[in-house]
């Protein structure tokens, strides 16, 4: 009652403000709003990184339903569009705004992204005979404990949830004792890795094994695997490099420290492609090629203090990778890789590389791991799919 009234009086006060505002905020209260086709699926993810971890599901739900995407951020806003689905600002969580939005839209379904929970857009469409559904769900203990100083804002909330799809088994717990009814949960999904678990690499082909991919490379480390290579092909001669760096408009530098080499290069600025001994990837959009030419991942920004970049994308594409120390934005990931042998720490990364090129059915062994542990990861979306589906069936009936 407290925060519907606090929000009442807020939302007439925007209300009144709106003739003031700019387009963005009036869009946030619902005055106006992208042309929709309603009954559909309201889908809302807080911005890109939320947006881009639900694209596979919502790629599936917009394949059987109009899907209207909302965000809170105008680059999420952007990307949805971009991505080719109605997009608008989510409403602000003050009545006025919401039973607009719940107006123009008419959704059979609501589907949020994370932990997006709003009061009164939880109770208005739940008012409206919306079914209501979470994906990617997560929280923390410290959050828990947060929540549960205001049971008569949360438990509400969860019990109107008719489905809920969690990250982990610490956030499932969690979300059942605060109030989450124990027949909405759901398979559990790490919506981040849903995207890469898509990939279905091709079989090997006859070079993959004798080639290896230097993957975003920064600034201090294309001297290292270039190194690297140099000394692995002394064991190797038929070893091949892809080195992509994580910024092309390097390719100037990165081809000054080859020549400094004696390398014999190209690059793919300039045409070159994988017939190439050396190929300097020096373009965006192309990195799933040379995933899948390349048997031998090195995942870089690990061998600087940058903290390393995800290894589940060269583990879709089934590639051995290989690691710096620096990889803390996903230390868990690697370290889970390292122990099921599927990636390996190379602090002396010519002896790791030299060992792992002249192994071809370690790599093999090592790439199908990393597949096998990112498949397990990301989970089956099939079943959630299939039950948001239902939901939306059953409220146009």
């Amino acid at each position: 009652m407290i925060w519907s009234g606090a929000t009442t009086l807020l939302g007439s006060a925007f209300r009144l403000s709106a003739p003031f505002t700019g387009a963005d905020w009036r869009e946030r209260l619902a005055l106006t709003g992208p042309e929709v086709i309603p009954g559909g699926i309201w889908l809302h993810a807080a911005s890109v990184g939320e947006l881009t971890s639900a694209r596979v599901l919502a790629e599936a739900l917009a394949a059987e339903f109009p899907l209207t995407v909302t965000t809170n951020s105008l680059t999420g806003r952007a990307l949805a569009r971009k991505l080719g689905w109605n997009a608008a600002l989510a409403p602000l969580d003050v009545p006025q705004a919401v039973a607009r939005f719940l107006d123009r839209v008419e959704p059979a379904v609501l589907v949020t992204v994370e932990n997006e929970l709003w009061p009164n857009r939880s109770r208005m469409a739940d008012d409206l005979g919306v079914a209501q559904v979470v994906v990617g769900a997560r929280i923390s203990q410290r959050s828990a404990d947060r929540w549960a100083r205001l049971p008569a804002l949360i438990r509400p909330m969860l019990r109107r949830i008719d489905a809920l799809s969690a990250q982990d088994a610490g956030s499932e717990e969690r979300l059942l004792r605060l109030g989450l009814p124990a027949k909405a949960l759901g398979t559990r999904l790490n919506m981040k890795l849903l995207g890469p678990a898509q990939i279905h690499p091709p079989e090997d082909g006859p070079d993959r094994a004798r080639t290896v991919l230097a993957a975003s490379t920064h600034e201090g480390e294309d001297e290292a695997v270039l190194d690297a290579y140099a000394a692995a092909r002394e064991q190797v001669p038929d070893l091949r490099m892809i080195l992509a760096p994580r910024h092309p408009e390097r390719g100037d530098a990165v081809a000054q420290v080859m020549e400094q080499r004696g390398l014999h290069f190209a690059r793919r600025s300039r045409g070159g492609d994988l017939d190439a001994q050396v190929l300097l990837a020096d373009t965006l959009g192309e990195m799933g090629d040379w995933y899948r030419a390349a048997g031998i991942c090195i995942t870089c920004g690990s061998f600087t203090d940058r903290g390393g970049h995800t290894p589940w994308e060269p583990a879709a594409w089934r590639c051995a990778i290989l690691h710096g120390p620096s990889v803390s934005n996903h230390a868990g990931d690697y370290a889970d890789l390292d122990g099921a042998e599927a990636a390996e720490l190379a602090p002396d990364l010519p002896v790791a590389l030299t060992a792992l090129a002249q192994d071809k059915p370690r790599q093999r062994r090592m790439g199908k791991a990393a597949r096998d542990m990112l498949l397990t990861r990301a989970g089956d979306p099939a079943p959630l799919i299939a039950r948001i589906l239902d939901l939306a069936r059953g409220g146009l009936v």
